[in-house]
């Protein structure tokens, strides 16, 4: 059993404890529940490269990566500095994150968040809107088709909306035609290996009609502009940020030097 596998049947016995602790009907009154959230489309489709900063403690790959940030801290400067959305762990046994971190971050910011987890679920869908999500993360190597079809529904149903995760062109079979974002993971989450020309590989095989995500493994704004150029519309980045002292400060030099190269 490869470490995805044991993330999915781990999270699927938490959800068994989860459904009987708290019923989902429990989640209508949370006070996001009925409030509309900021697109996470709508950021992603400004002039010029948008970037999605993530926020995680911790990952299978690398271990601890920065336990003791302050997602509050790093949330402001985020938002601040130009960043277009911010990504959350909330996945707690593998990546150190929590549900309440996300719903703490909705509280305040008027970036859109990105729940992202292991998504499995309806009941996690309707969790991710009690908490503040304006998108999901699904996941297409660890879903049916008809598990993509049901879940974006509902997320659509429930005012957020779908980055769909692709790690190879035939997760492309899974597709909803109601999903607009899609996102290709340069790190194999099977054996966590990063390889940057991913993006570039599968390019051409994404659907001309989504916005286009290119995730994980960038260390430097030239990545970016990169793949900005080969048809990207938005970068999901993580490690390069939170390994940092000071993940906000390494953020917003990012950003300078970002903007700086595309003058």
């Amino acid at each position: 059993m490869d470490m995805l596998d044991k993330i999915i049947a781990f999270k699927r016995s938490e959800l068994e404890g989860k459904k009987k602790f708290l019923p989902v009907i429990k989640f209508e009154d949370s006070a996001f529940f009925k409030r509309e959230m900021p697109s996470f489309h709508d950021a992603l489709t400004k002039p010029g490269p948008s970037i999605i900063g993530e926020f995680k403690r911790k990952s299978p790959s690398n271990g601890m990566i920065n336990i003791n940030a302050e997602i509050e801290q790093v949330a402001r400067v985020y938002e601040e500095t130009g960043i277009a959305a911010m990504s959350i762990l909330t996945d707690r046994q593998f990546f150190g994150g929590a549900d309440h971190d996300l719903q703490n971050v909705a509280s305040f910011v008027k970036i859109p968040l990105l729940r992202k987890d292991f998504i499995v679920d309806e009941y996690q869908v309707v969790e991710s809107k009690s908490i503040g999500a304006s998108a999901i993360l699904l996941i297409a190597s660890v879903l049916s088709k008809k598990e993509v079809g049901a879940l974006t529904e509902l997320s659509l149903n429930l005012g957020m909306e779908v980055l769909f995760e692709i790690h190879d062109e035939k997760d492309l079979e899974k597709m909803s035609h109601k999903i607009k974002i899609i996102g290709v993971n340069n790190r194999n989450l099977k054996t966590f290996e990063v390889n940057m020309n991913h993006s570039i590989e599968l390019f051409s095989s994404l659907p001309e009609n989504c916005l286009k995500v290119a995730e994980s493994g960038f260390q430097t704004y030239k990545e970016v502009t990169k793949l900005f150029t080969t048809g990207y519309n938005a970068f999901l980045i993580g490690g390069k940020f939170m390994r940092s002292k000071s993940p906000g400060e390494t953020a917003a030099q990012f950003m300078k030097d970002l903007k700086k190269s595309l003058e």
